[in-house]
């Protein structure tokens, strides 16, 4: 059975296995006996676990992750990443081989768990197009049966991709998938914004965790804890480490050597960097996303599901805060508020209009740089080595 976050009800979307599993977990919530490492030697042993020479991974932002970027972070000596969401197994099939085509090096495919088939209610989506109508085209008829792409296609074509490491996001994958995994030698990378969810991730047999914090941009990874009662990495990570006996992979607000660094001393082994490459010319966004992250405060973020349906972190615009407003109809659930704004969201970026962009972005925005990815992190993972050896 999946593990999948209801984002209708904002809690868990198989609550009563997910209790059962939580309730029967051996993992203590006390220190384990597990081995004692310096920070550098868990980013070292991560490193060569995986075959690199910086502890570093690229978030796999889907829609924001092109392959030339992907393999420059590879040949920096990090992991590159591509999140498959939005591709079809043979969109899959050509970012693979354009990303080998460009690196020998590591990567990693990540997919979000579906959660529930959602209800419509026609009614309420008919009040989102009129509200939507403001901000761009006319929005057409959705047809419920070609709103996603098939999971298990994808999941089967990243299996036959065989990247080093497949990672999950809202949920944990079923037991025969976990397994298939294993038999192609890909490791599993799973995504926990909680202690709750660390631990049900571990017991399932997750490889290592992305702890994300919620100062990250894009889409939460919440499955067993509702979204707004989401920690900061910061006061997340320590106690996370310190219940489990995988690699932590921190990730959210992470985007120089202070906050790499800060990560490593609380207990990752790496760290995943997002909105920290998106200024790149490898990751070659749209100008007014990329001029709009170079002045973005923390305070001008928002955790909104005006987007997608689901929550994530993006900058506020004037659709964010017309959405947000007591009068505005309320956001229906994945996929079909994805696909009422998809008009939208496509004029934003053909015009290159930031006032309603999806423009995703962390709290630490205004901190990442405009060089190319290679010298970004080989810079950035210079200064942590200066800072903390």
């Amino acid at each position: 059975m999946l593990l999948a976050f209801d984002n209708r009800l904002y809690r868990p979307a198989n609550a009563n296995y997910v209790k059962i599993a939580f309730e029967n977990s051996q993992i203590s919530t006390e220190k384990t006996n597990k081995k004692h490492m310096n920070n550098f030697e868990k980013t070292e042993e991560f490193c060569s676990a995986y075959g690199l020479s910086m502890p570093v991974i690229m978030a796999p932002m889907a829609g924001a992750c092109p392959a030339e970027l992907a393999a420059a972070v590879s040949n920096a000596g990090g992991m590159g990443a591509c999140g498959v969401l939005p591709l079809t197994p043979g969109q899959i099939s050509v970012w693979t081989e354009k990303f080998r085509s460009g690196t020998n090096g590591a990567f990693l495919l990540n997919s979000w768990i579906p959660g529930p088939e959602p209800t419509r209610d026609y009614n309420h989506e008919e009040l989102l197009k009129k509200f939507l109508s403001d901000f761009g085209p006319e929005v057409p008829l959705i047809d419920a049966r070609n709103l996603q792409i098939s999971f298990e296609e994808q999941c089967e074509a990243m299996l036959e991709a065989r990247p080093n490491v497949i990672s999950s996001i809202m949920g944990l994958y079923e037991p025969a998938f976990i397994e298939k995994m294993k038999q192609h030698g890909i490791k599993w990378f799973a995504t926990v914004t909680s202690v709750s969810e660390a631990i049900l991730a571990q017991k399932a047999g997750a490889d290592a965790l992305v702890v994300q914090g919620s100062e990250a941009g894009g889409h939460r990874g919440n499955f067993y804890t509702a979204y707004d009662q989401s920690a900061g990495l910061m006061a997340l990570l320590p106690v996370v480490a310190d219940v489990v006996d995988i690699p932590l992979i921190a990730t959210g607000g992470i985007v120089d050597s202070r906050s790499v660094s800060a990560a490593i001393l609380l207990g990752a082994s790496a760290v995943q960097i997002g909105t920290g490459l998106l200024r790149t010319p490898e990751a070659a966004i749209k100008s007014s996303w990329a001029d709009a992250i170079k002045v973005t405060r923390p305070e001008d973020t928002i955790t909104t599901r005006a987007f997608s349906g689901k929550p994530g972190r993006a900058i506020r615009n004037c659709y964010t805060e017309a959405a947000h407003k007591k009068d505005s109809p309320i956001p229906t659930s994945y996929p079909m508020q994805r696909a009422l704004t998809e008009g939208m969201r496509l004029k934003a970026s053909d015009e290159n209009k930031i006032d309603s962009m999806q423009a995703w972005a962390g709290q630490a925005a205004s901190l990442a740089k405009d060089i190319n990815a290679q010298d970004l992190l080989r810079n950035l993972w210079n200064e942590v080595e200066d800072k903390l050896r």
